[in-house]
C-alpha cells in the first residue's frame, strides 16, 4: 500500500508528518511513500532528501493514496480528495468535532486519531501529545528568556550580586518537566505544582521545589489531567495567586483533551505580578490558563507583565518536531504491520489500536463504523498509603498473626541451636587468630554493623546499582581468601574456602543479575 504525506495546507504549519528518516522506516516494513514536494521545505528537508530515502516526490495527487498521514485535521476541501476505503492518520480532536466523525464515516474512510493514543507503558512510543509537549516545554522556556530581558542565573560581579530568576511552573506533565529541566539547567530557581501529589517525586528529581496543592486530590483513571473539585479549585487558586507574586516567569501547561483549558490566573493574579514578569501560557491553543491570555499572541499588560500566548510552541523547532511526530507514525505502524509487508492489520482487541481508532470503513460504497469513543482504559497508580496508615495495617497484621514457632520461627529450636553455632564459631575464630590481629576485630565489628545499617537505609529499589558496590567488596573478600586457604591451620583453612565458595557466587550471581537489568534497557534496532 502507498502511504502518502501532504503538504499541511495551513500555511502556519512548520512541522510535517514523516522526515526522510522516517520515510526510510515507513519502506522497511513494506510501505511505499509518496510525498508532495515542499511538504518538508519549513522544516529544512528537500525534496531531494525524501528521493534520497527511496520516497516518490508527487503533486496533490498524494491525497488520493491508501494511507494519507497528516499532522493536523485537513480541511474539507481536501478531505474530500481522499478515496473509498482510505485510511486517515492525523491529530483528529474527535471529541471536539462530532460533525468531523460523521463526515469521515460518510466518506467510508478509516480514521486514526494521533491525539488519543492510550497513556499506557505500551503506547509511549506513539504518544504524539507527550512528543510535543515535550518540545513545547522547552521552547516555553527559550521564549520566556527571550522575553524577561534578564539573566536566569545569579551572577556575583565586581559591580554587585544579581539574585537568579525565580519560575513557577504550573503543572507537571511531559510539558511542564521538560520546562522544568530546561529552565533549571539555565540556573533559574524553579518552583512547580501540579494536582497529582506523586508528581512531586519527579519534580524534586528535575532538581525543583515541589509545591503542592493543600487539598484532596482524586487520582486519575486515564493518564490525562482531570478537571479540579469546587475545594481543590479554590485551594488552588490561592496557591497560583501566591506563587506567581513571588515569581519572575510563570508557565501555565494545564491542558484537558477535548475540554477548554482550565483557568489558572486570572486578572487580579496578572496585576499582583512584578514588572517585567513574564507569562507563558503553553494551553493557549486551547483558550488559554491565565485570563488575559490572547491565543497566538504576545501582550503586555499596563503593569509590565508580558504575557506569551504562543499556539505553535512545538512548531517553533519544526526540525525536531517533525522527526518526533514522524517516529510515533513509525512506531504505530510497527505496531499495525506485524508481518512487515505493507499491509496494515487493525486488530480492535488491542488497546492501542482501539483507542486511537475513530471511524472503521466497510466494503465499498458503504459508511464506515464509528468507533468513538473507545472503552475507558484505567491506567492511574494508586498512591502509597499514608505513613499513620501504614503502621497502623502493619500493627493491626501482627496483633492477629500467629507466633511462628518453626524451626527458625521466633523462639523456635532452630533459631536458638543458629545463634549458639554462630557464637562458639566467632569464639573460635578469636582465640585462634593472631595477638596482633586480636586489636582489628572492633573495627570489623563496627564496619559489620555500620554496613549493614547503611545497605538496608537504601530503598529497594536502588539495591540493583549496589550490586556494583557489593561486587567490589566481594573481590577484597575473594582475595584475602585465597591468600589464606593454603594456611597450615584448618580452621583457617577452612573459613578461607567458604568465603571464596560465597564471594564467588556473589560477584558472578551478581554480575548475571546486572546484565539482566541492563537487557532491559537496551533499544531494539528499527
Amino acid at each position: 500500500m502507498r502511504i502518502g504525506i501532504p503538504l499541511e495546507p495551513d500555511p502556519q504549519q512548520t512541522i510535517v508528518a514523516a522526515t526522510p528518516e522516517t520515510v526510510g522506516k515507513l519502506i522497511k516494513l513494506g510501505y511505499d511513500v509518496a510525498v508532495q514536494a515542499n511538504a518538508g521545505l519549513a522544516a529544512k528537508f528537500s525534496d531531494a532528501d525524501y528521493e534520497a530515502a527511496g520516497a516518490t516526490v508527487v503533486d496533490e495527487s498524494v491525497w488520493g493514496s491508501d494511507i494519507v498521514v497528516t499532522l493536523d485535521t485537513p480541511p474539507q476541501q481536501f478531505r474530500e480528495k481522499l478515496r473509498d476505503e482510505a485510511i486517515l492518520i492525523s491529530r483528529l480532536a474527535p471529541g471536539r468535532n462530532a460533525d468531523l466523525v460523521e463526515e469521515l464515516s460518510a466518506r467510508n474512510v478509516t480514521a486514526l486519531a494521533m491525539d488519543t493514543v492510550p497513556r499506557i507503558s505500551r503506547a509511549q512510543s506513539m504518544d504524539v501529545l507527550s512528543s510535543m509537549a515535550n518540545i513545547s516545554g522547552y521552547r516555553a522556556v527559550v521564549e520566556a528568556a527571550s522575553a524577561f530581558g534578564r539573566l536566569f542565573t545569579g551572577q556575583v560581579t565586581a559591580a554587585g550580586k544579581l539574585p537568579p530568576a525565580v519560575v513557577y511552573v504550573i503543572g507537571a506533565g511531559v510539558g511542564g518537566l521538560a520546562a522544568i529541566g530546561t529552565a533549571n539547567s539555565m540556573g533559574a530557581v524553579v518552583k512547580a505544582t501540579d494536582l497529582r501529589p506523586e508528581a512531586g517525586e519527579q519534580v524534586e528529581s528535575m532538581g525543583a521545589e515541589f509545591i503542592p496543592i493543600p487539598a484532596e486530590t482524586e487520582k486519575s483513571e486515564d493518564g490525562y489531567a482531570k478537571e479540579m473539585t469546587n475545594d481543590q479549585a479554590a485551594a488552588a487558586a490561592k496557591l497560583y495567586s501566591e506563587q506567581s507574586a513571588l515569581a519572575d516567569i510563570v508557565i501555565t501547561t494545564a491542558n484537558i483533551p477535548g475540554c477548554r483549558s482550565p483557568l489558572l490566573l486570572t486578572a487580579d493574579d496578572v496585576a499582583g505580578m512584578k514588572p517585567g514578569s513574564v507569562i507563558v501560557d503553553m494551553a493557549a491553543a486551547g483558550g488559554g490558563n491565565c485570563e488575559l491570555t490572547v491565543p497566538g499572541k504576545t501582550i503586555v499588560t499596563d503593569n509590565g507583565v508580558t504575557i506569551i500566548g504562543y499556539t505553535d510552541l512545538a512548531g517553533r523547532l519544526p526540525a525536531q518536531a517533525s522527526s518526533l511526530y514522524g517516529q510515533n507514525i513509525v512506531n504505530l505502524f510497527k505496531l499495525i504491520t506485524p508481518e512487515k509487508d505493507g499491509q496494515p492489520i487493525f486488530d480492535l482487541e488491542d488497546e492501542i489500536v482501539r483507542g486511537i481508532t475513530v471511524t472503521k470503513a466497510n466494503q465499498p460504497g458503504a459508511a464506515s463504523d464509528i468507533l468513538w469513543p473507545p472503552p475507558p482504559i484505567k491506567v492511574a497508580v494508586t498512591p502509597a498509603a499514608p505513613l499513620q496508615e501504614q503502621q497502623a495495617h502493619q500493627a493491626a497484621l501482627h496483633e492477629h498473626e500467629p507466633e511462628k514457632v518453626g524451626f527458625l520461627g521466633s523462639g523456635g529450636i532452630g533459631a536458638k541451636i543458629a545463634l549458639g553455632i554462630t557464637g562458639v564459631l566467632a569464639l573460635a575464630v578469636l582465640l585462634s587468630a593472631p595477638h596482633s590481629v586480636s586489636a582489628n576485630f572492633m573495627v570489623l565489628t563496627l564496619a559489620i554493623v555500620l554496613g549493614f545499617y547503611v545497605i538496608s537505609a537504601v530503598t529497594p529499589r536502588l539495591h540493583t546499582p549496589l550490586m556494583s558496590e557489593t561486587n567490589a567488596i566481594s573481590g577484597i573478600v575473594l582475595v584475602g581468601a585465597i591468600l589464606q586457604v593454603g594456611s597450615a591451620n584448618p580452621l583457617v583453612s577452612g573459613l578461607a574456602f567458604a568465603a571464596i565458595v560465597v564471594s564467588s557466587i556473589n560477584i558472578f550471581g551478581g554480575f548475571a543479575v546486572t546484565d539482566r537489568m541492563l537487557g532491559m534497557f537496551v533499544k531494539e534496532e528499527a
